[in-house]
């Protein structure tokens, strides 16, 4: 009798295993038609970069047999005063150039964000320069800075002041590369104030009527409001940073075997730049390889802090920490 109170295991274990089969179906499926995207993944990114990796352990000139030698390639950076010079570089641009842009970008951002007639041509005006490609930036920025010819210079000259010799002067190489930055800030002024139109207008209302003045609105409903839209400035601005390339390959470029590599006193040698030549100038694919590494080290051990750091000024709607 209590054996046929007990509810039958034969349709139990077939409703599992339909079940079971229904879904390894559907998980074939998916992969059915995820495969184009997969197998790219697994050529075009993933196997480079274990392939990479590999290199960095390597001795590879593209013209011989890969040599095995562990990991001097990346002792040999510590040695190597073109890398220093790079790096030093580098850090400069996430330190000062970085910071210099999102500050501009706010600041335009939060000037045009008031409704007046005519904003609009003001947003376009100083966006356009973003729709130029990062080449054809830098070379109308080689000709703005001709020291003989050039507009900047002309138009310090007509206030009567002498006009610095740019890209040519070890001094001013950085500046001028700056200006160069600060003019491109048109993007992230876009992102800005589309964080700046999210805030909510009755804050700003009700903090009027509580008598906060405007000192007071920006520091306690603005800043916190926009802040999640500075973080993702900030740590996508780092990012870029380290592996800046193109603006520096036309302003400063050149080879290491003239010395003209990174322009004068290689005051534009950055990250990017070195790398490029070592791998392609020299061949060296292994030094390269294990500059490529420590470059995704840096940028991520920088993204962790910038996060690890942020925990406490940056304010998230409806998340209480």
């Amino acid at each position: 009798m209590a054996a046929s109170l007990l509810p039958p295991r034969t349709a139990t274990s077939r409703t599992g295993r339909s079940s079971g089969a229904r879904a390894r179906r559907r998980l074939a499926l998916g992969l059915l038609f995820a495969s184009p995207w997969l197998i790219g993944f697994v050529a075009f990114t993933l196997y480079p970069i274990l392939a990479s990796f590999y290199v960095s352990l390597t001795e590879d000139d593209l013209l011989t047999p890969p040599r095995w030698i562990g990991l001097q390639n990346y002792s040999q950076l510590v040695h190597d005063t073109m890398f220093q010079t790079a790096l030093g570089n580098t850090l400069w641009l996430v330190l000062i150039r970085m910071p210099m842009v999102v500050i501009v970008g706010f600041t335009l951002a939060l000037l045009l964000n008031s409704r007046l007639k005519g904003m609009g041509f003001f947003r376009i005006a100083l966006y356009l320069p973003n729709f130029l490609p990062p080449v054809a930036a830098a070379v109308l920025w080689l000709f703005v800075l001709d020291p003989r010819n050039g507009f900047l210079n002309d138009l310090l000259t007509s206030f009567h002041i002498s006009g610095p010799n740019w890209l040519n002067d070890p001094s001013w190489t950085k500046p001028g590369l700056l200006l160069l930055e600060v003019s491109g800030s048109g993007g992230i002024m876009i992102i800005f104030l589309a964080g700046l139109r999210g805030i909510p207008q009755h804050l700003y209302e009700a903090a009027k009527i509580d008598g906060a003045g405007a000192i007071a609105r920006f520091r306690h409903i603005t800043l916190p409001l926009v802040s999640p839209v500075i973080l993702y400035s900030v740590v996508t601005g780092t990012i870029t940073a380290f592996p800046y390339f193109t603006q520096a390959f036309v302003l400063g470029g050149g080879d290491a075997a003239s010395g003209s590599l990174g322009g004068p006193q290689q005051s534009l040698l950055f990250y990017g730049l070195y790398l490029y030549e070592s791998a392609f100038g020299f061949l060296k694919m292994g030094y390269a390889s294990a500059m490529a590494w420590l470059l995704f080290v840096l940028a991520g051990t920088a993204t962790a802090i910038l996060f690890l750091a942020s925990r406490r000024l940056v304010y998230y709607e409806g998340i209480v920490r």
